[in-house]
C-alpha cells in the first residue's frame, strides 16, 4: 500500500503539533535565528526609542520566538511580523511567516490580504528607512529614488517567499491527491481481484452444475431403458426365449451407445488444453485459473456432438421398443435451429420420456413438437400408469430432472411449465426461442 501523510505521521509521530522530528528541529532552528535577529533589531531600536536595552532585547526575543509555532497558527506569526515591522524587525519572521502562510490550506483571500497588509507595512517602513537615510547622508539624488528603492526592496521582501509557498502548497496537495488516488486505485484493484475470484468461483460451479446436467442426460435415459429391458428380460426368459434374446440385444446397444457418449464427453473435457496452458503457469492468479477451467468445460460441452431434433424418431423408437406406448406429431415445416436449441429440445423429450419409465411404466405417452415462426414448442405427456407394469424394476431417481430441464429451457430465454394432468398423467411443456 502507498503510505499517505496521515500514515506516515501515525508510522513516525513528532512532539506536539510537529508530524516528524526533522520539522521540530527545523522550526526551532529557524526561530533560533530569529530570536537573535529581533533581538540585535530590539537592542538598536531600544537605543534609538530612548528605552532600556533590556527591555528592546526582551521584546525583540519574544517576538522572534513566535516563529515557533509557525506551522500550527501561521497567521499569528505574520501578524506579530506585520506589528513589529515599525520597530525595523523581524524580517526572518517576515519572510519565513508568508511562505508558511502561502504554503497552508488557508483561503487565498486570507493569504492576500495578509500578504498585502505586510507589503504595505514593509512600503511605509522601507520608504521612511532610506528616506532618513539619503537625508543624514547628503545624498544628492533624484525624487525617483526613494519611492522606487523602497518599492523594490519591499516587494523583493514579500513576493519571493509568497510565491514559493504558493508553488510548494500547490505541489504539496497534488502528491497528497496522487497518494490518494494510488491508494484509491490500489483499493479498486484489490475489489476487483476479489470480485474476479467470485465470478471465477461461480463460473466454475456453474459449468460444474452443466457438466452434471449434460452427464444425468446421456445416463439416465439408456440406463433407465437398459433397467427396463433387463425387467423385462427376467419376466420373459422362460416364456419366449427369442423375446429374451431381442431384449438382451437391446440392453447392449443401450450399454454401448452409453458408454460410447461418455467416452465422447470425458475425451473432450481431458483434451482441455486452455485449463493446462493456464496451470503451467504460476505467476497466473487463482482467479484466471478457474475462468480457464470454466471455459475449457463450457468448450467441452458446446464443441461436443450433441443429440438434434433429426434424433429424435430414433429416440422414441428406443422407448417403444421397451413396450412403451408413444405418439409423435409434429406439427408445422422443420428447420434448422442452433445446435444449442436442438439439443435443448432433444434432451426435453429424453428427459421427460426417461421420467415415464421411471414413474409411469407402461403408461401411453405422446409427444408433440410444433415449429412456429419464432418458436419451437415441444410437450411430453403421459396417461396414467396401468395398474400392471414394469414398475417393479424399481428404477432410482434423484429428484434432478424437471430441474435440469428447467434451467436448459430459461438458459436460453425460453418457458418450462410441468405438473400433473387431470386425468391422473403428468405433462412437461417447453417454449424456445428459435433465435
Amino acid at each position: 500500500m502507498t503510505t499517505t501523510g496521515e500514515d506516515h505521521a501515525a508510522a513516525r509521530p513528532g512532539p506536539w503539533w510537529w508530524d516528524r522530528w526533522r520539522s521540530a528541529v527545523l522550526d526551532a532552528s529557524l526561530a533560533l535565528a530569529s530570536v537573535v535577529e529581533c533581538g540585535a533589531e530590539g537592542y538598536r531600536f531600544a537605543g534609538d526609542a530612548g528605552i532600556p536595552s533590556a527591555a528592546g532585547i526582551v521584546f525583540g526575543v519574544l517576538a522572534g520566538s513566535a516563529l515557533l509555532v509557525r506551522r500550527k497558527w501561521p497567521i499569528a506569526v505574520v501578524l506579530v511580523s506585520i506589528a513589529i515591522t515599525p520597530a525595523q524587525m523581524g524580517y526572518l519572521m517576515a519572510i519565513v511567516g508568508l511562505y508558511t502562510l502561502a504554503a497552508s490550506e488557508l483561503p487565498r483571500r486570507i493569504i492576500g490580504s495578509l500578504a498585502g497588509m505586510s507589503l504595505v507595512g514593509q512600503l511605509i517602513v522601507m520608504f521612511v528607512r532610506i528616506r532618513q537615510g539619503t537625508t543624514r547622508g547628503g545624498w544628492e539624488l533624484g525624487d525617483w529614488f526613494v519611492p522606487f528603492a523602497a518599492i523594490t526592496i519591499a516587494v523583493g521582501l514579500t513576493a519571493p517567499p509568497l510565491l514559493l509557498g504558493l508553488y510548494v502548497g500547490a505541489r504539496r496537495r497534488l502528491m497528497e491527491s496522487l497518494r490518494e488516488r494510488a491508494d484509491s486505485l490500489e483499493r479498486e484493484l484489490q475489489l476487483l481481484a476479489e470480485r474476479a475470484e467470485e465470478r471465477a468461483e461461480w463460473a466454475r460451479g456453474e459449468e460444474r452444475t452443466r457438466i452434471a446436467r449434460e452427464m444425468h442426460d446421456v445416463v439416465a435415459h439408456r440406463v433407465s431403458l437398459m433397467v427396463v429391458h433387463a425387467a423385462a428380460l427376467q419376466a420373459v426368459a422362460r416364456k419366449d426365449p427369442e423375446k429374451a434374446v431381442k431384449n438382451a440385444a437391446l440392453v447392449g446397444d443401450m450399454g454401448r451407445q452409453a458408454l460410447t457418449e461418455l467416452r465422447e464427453m470425458l475425451g473432450v473435457l481431458r483434451s482441455g488444453e486452455g485449463v493446462r496452458s493456464v496451470r503451467s503457469s504460476d505467476s497466473v492468479p487463482l482467479a484466471a485459473v478457474g475462468f480457464a477451467a470454466a471455459a475449457a468445460a463450457s468448450r467441452a460441452v458446446d464443441e461436443s456432438d450433441g443429440p438434434c431434433l433429426s434424433e429424435l424418431e430414433e429416440l422414441i423408437g428406443q422407448s417403444a421398443a421397451t413396450g412403451m406406448v408413444v405418439d409423435l406429431t409434429i406439427d408445422g415445416d422443420a428447420r434448422d435451429y442452433g445446435a444449442d436449441i436442438e439439443q435443448t429440445a432433444y434432451r426435453v423429450v429424453q428427459e421427460a420420456l426417461t421420467n415415464v419409465h421411471k414413474h409411469a411404466a407402461g403408461a401411453k405417452t405422446h409427444v408433440r413438437l410444433a415449429h412456429r415462426v419464432s418458436e419451437i414448442a415441444m410437450q411430453v405427456e403421459n396417461e396414467p400408469p396401468p395398474e400392471v407394469s414394469t414398475a417393479s424394476a424399481r428404477l432410482p431417481s434423484g429428484g434432478n430432472g424437471l430441474v435440469g430441464m428447467k434451467e436448459r429451457v430459461v438458459a436460453l430465454g425460453g418457458v418450462f411449465v410441468s405438473g400433473p394432468t387431470d386425468a391422473g398423467g403428468f405433462r412437461v411443456s417447453a417454449v424456445i426461442p428459435a433465435a
